[in-house]
């Protein structure tokens, strides 16, 4: 009989940590102690350490002059990644629309990343990081198979950047759903060869993601704002 994997303790309050931040529940102006939050999740301060090296790699705590904090958004520079997303992404298929007589998608990329969401769409992924990178590798790939590997480094470049909000995002099911149909209808349309209803089917795509995504900025705003008013 297979025994049961036991969860390293770090793994544990890595995820509670990553949870906790997610809801709000951690106020973002309040120093990220260790002592304090081994003794909330009643652990010692070792895998409490941990979990906050693996928090401040993923872009969701950052270090200030005084220690560890949670990440805080800026919405003027995260509504300028989204912007300059949507000009590399729809860049990569718009060379195409101008150049279809010696230009193509390599179909083989498409067609792996619709088998991929296909297979997500029949078993929805839970939110988080896995989540984020899946969905990441889809508008990275979809870029790259238009032939011009440059936008797709330059647009894994902006997806550093808004990675931490990403995932600290926490959508809905039906959001899941949707962001997969989406992926899919972009991917079938491409390979339809339809690169012009792809092009508004993606920006479309991008326009919802980057409103969702400034709505949860400006939730943590406000719990900034918050946090301040109840530390004043």
């Amino acid at each position: 009989m297979a025994r049961n994997r036991r969860v390293p303790l770090s793994e544990r309050v890595y995820h509670s940590l990553r949870r906790d931040l997610a809801a709000g529940a951690i106020v973002p102006t309040e120093r990220l102690g260790e002592e304090r939050l081994a003794e909330a999740y009643g652990v010692s301060r070792t895998p409490v350490r941990e979990a906050l090296a693996r928090l401040q790699a993923d872009g969701l705590v950052e270090r200030h002059g005084d220690g560890l904090y949670p990440y805080r958004p800026r919405l003027e520079e995260l509504d300028h990644l989204y912007e300059l997303r949507i000009v590399l992404e729809t860049r990569g298929i718009q060379r195409v629309l101008d150049h279809a007589e010696d230009t193509a998608h390599d179909l083989t990329l498409v067609r792996t990343e619709l088998d991929r969401w296909r297979a997500l769409r029949d078993a929805p992924p839970d939110p988080g990081p896995a989540l984020v990178a899946a969905d990441e590798q889809f508008h990275t790939t979809l870029l790259a198979a238009a032939g011009n590997t440059a936008l797709a480094e330059a647009l894994t470049g902006v997806y550093v950047r808004v990675r931490p909000l990403r995932t600290l995002d926490l959508p809905t099911p039906d959001r899941i759903a949707t962001m997969s149909a989406d992926h899919i209808r972009i991917a079938e349309q491409l390979l339809a060869g339809d690169p012009g209803t792809a092009l508004r089917t993606l920006i479309a795509h991008i326009d919802t993601s980057r409103a969702h995504v400034l709505t949860r900025a400006q939730q943590a705003l406000r719990l900034t704002k918050f946090g301040r008013a109840m530390r004043d």
